[in-house]
Order: structure tokens, then sequence, then C-alpha cells
């Protein structure tokens, strides 16, 4: 490289890092999109309106939350990914749309890791086996043991319910199915709203579902939650045990999800520490951290780099899930 070159390449590299950085200083000057790959309702939902509300109050500029379910969360992630790096439209991403996918679906229209500035993990949450309260009474289903005793006797006649394909609530069901050696239909959900509508009205019979989505309809008595899929009980769900405390060929179950923030690649990264900094600090309240605590989920709110690593590491292991369950998508 000639000199002259290299010194052109340094001036222009400097003027982009103040251009970057005062515009750090300003933004946001504009509402902010944040885009929910799912229908509203579901846990990813419940989150972004969490977060969107802080960053508006914080800012003085409305994060208006989008809702482009389809694909497993592929539509909507697809959108960011292909929108400006400009920080006014982000994602609200999933286990699924950043680990699950790109192992279940046999091609992608983005690069989870390529198209893709992770800002934070903003809550881990675990599923919650739950099925029809009244499937439940009829056929004394108290437990995981005697839940997988009936699906062994009847195998095909239960309906599992999924937010959709590819989602940790399917891949949950999944494993589950693969790890005690019982046959249940899947029938994927453009999100858990309406499959939790469809599990309460007796069209589903089973589901898997982020924890505090189906909450309060544990609460309400209007399904019956067996056991959280996650490594520890769930405070939330005081005298619900773990999927794994069933032993057996169940010992070694755990199937949690988790949600985060990403914006779409070449966001300026001080756009991006900016986010992550607001984020981390409403996350960390009082108030907003036991909100989300008393509806199941586990606040993080770590750095753009963990969260990157996080990803990678995620996207490992659900590929060996995937691989074991034999779950695939054409």
């Amino acid at each position: 490289m000639s000199k002259t070159r290299f010194i052109l390449q340094f001036a222009f590299a400097a003027v982009a890092a103040v251009g970057g950085a005062a515009f750090a200083q300003t933004y946001p000057t504009k509402p902010i999109k944040l885009i929910v790959p799912f229908p509203a309702g579901g846990t990813t939902d419940i989150l972004a309106r969490a977060v969107g509300n802080e960053l508006t109050k914080a800012w003085g500029q409305q994060v208006i939350i989008d809702n482009r379910p389809g694909a497993g969360g592929n539509v909507g992630a697809d959108i960011v990914a292909k929108s400006a790096p400009d920080g006014y439209t982000l994602l609200m991403g999933t286990v699924g749309t950043h680990a699950i996918n790109q192992s279940l679906y046999a091609k992608l229209p983005y690069n989870p890791i390529k198209d893709f500035a992770p800002v934070t993990v903003v809550a881990a949450v675990p599923n919650v086996l739950v099925v029809n309260a009244a499937l439940a009474e009829k056929n004394k289903i108290i437990n995981v043991k005697t839940f997988i005793d009936y699906a062994r006797a009847n195998p095909g006649k239960l309906n599992m319910a999924s937010s959709g394909n590819g989602t940790s609530i399917h891949l949950a069901g999944e494993l589950f199915k693969t790890m005690t050696k019982t046959f249940m239909v899947h029938i994927p959900y453009r999100g858990s709203s309406p499959a939790i509508t469809d599990l309460i009205g007796g069209q589903a019979d089973l589901m898997f579902d982020n924890l505090p989505s189906a909450l309060p309809f544990i609460k309400a008595g209007k399904l019956k939650a067996l056991a959280v899929t996650s490594s520890k009980p769930s405070p939330a769900l005081p005298g619900v045990p773990t999927v794994a405390s069933a032993g057996g060929d169940l010992a070694n179950y755990e199937a949690s999800s988790w949600f985060g923030v990403l914006a779409p690649a070449g966001t300026p990264a001080e756009i991006v520490n900016k986010l992550q900094q607001e984020i981390a600090r409403s996350l960390a309240s009082p108030a907003v951290n036991e909100k989300l605590v008393a509806q199941g989920a586990e606040p993080v709110g770590n750095t753009p780099e963990q969260f990157s690593s996080f990803i990678q590491a995620e996207t490992r292991k659900w590929s060996k899930v995937v691989k074991e369950s034999g779950a695939k998508v054409d």
C-alpha cells in the first residue's frame, strides 16, 4: 500500500469515527422502530414492549413496536437485516431467529451472524410444559411421568402446539419427544397467543410455551403446568418442578429461551453501545427487574461482545439438538 493511500484511509477512518461519535450524542432524533418477529401477546412482544417503554421514557422519542410474524421469526428478522444501519430499526431477536433457524431451515434469507450487530440479551426465559386443563383432569395427568405414560399409550393422539417452526417452543417439544420416545403431532402457529387460544379451547393438547406468556393462564387455572424446561425451578411458579427432575431419560433435559435486541450490521458502535447501556440500566432498575422476574423472565443486559459470543455458543448447542431430533423445515 502506498503512503498516500494509507494516509487517505486513515483520514477517512478518523472522519467516520468522529461522525459516529457525534451521531451517537444526538441519537435518537426521531422515533425508533423495534420489530417483533411474532404476533402481539407472546413473550417476544411482552419483552419488546417493556424495553420500548423504558427507552421512550429515557430519550423522549417513541419506540414503535412493529409485529412482523412469519416463518418462525425469519420474516421480521430479514426486514431488520436489510434495514439501514442507523439505529432506527431494531429487532427483538430470539433463540429461534439467531441460534436455531439456520440449522432447521434449508435456507435463510439472512445471515444471523454477519447481518446483525448484537446489542444485548434482554432476558432468559424458561419454557413450561402445559397441557389443556380438561385433558389433564380427565386423564389424571398430574406430572411429567403420568403425561409420558399417557403419551406412550396414545401415540399420535396428542397435538403439540408451538409458536412456529424453529422456535424454542417447537424444539423443546421435539427434544422431549426424542428423549422420551413418544410421538405427538406438531402443530405450528404464527405465535404463542393463537397457539394458547387453541390450547385452552381444546383444539391443541399441550405446548412447551415461554413462561411469561403462559403464566396468566396457568394462574387462572386454564392451563395445567407440569414442569419448566430450565435447569432449575422458576420462582414465578413455586412448586412446579423441572422436566429433568422426572429422571430417567430426561435427567439431562434443558431447553430454555432467550430474547435480545439486535441492530443491522454496520450500525455505528457508538449507537450500539448507547442502546446497550440504556437497556441494561432499565433492566437493572427495581421496577422493571421485579416486573420481569414476576412474569418468569430473568433480566440480563450483557454487553454486545458477550451477546455475540453467546449467539455463537447457542448456535452450536441448538445445531446438535436439531440434528438429534431430526426436525427440519423446507
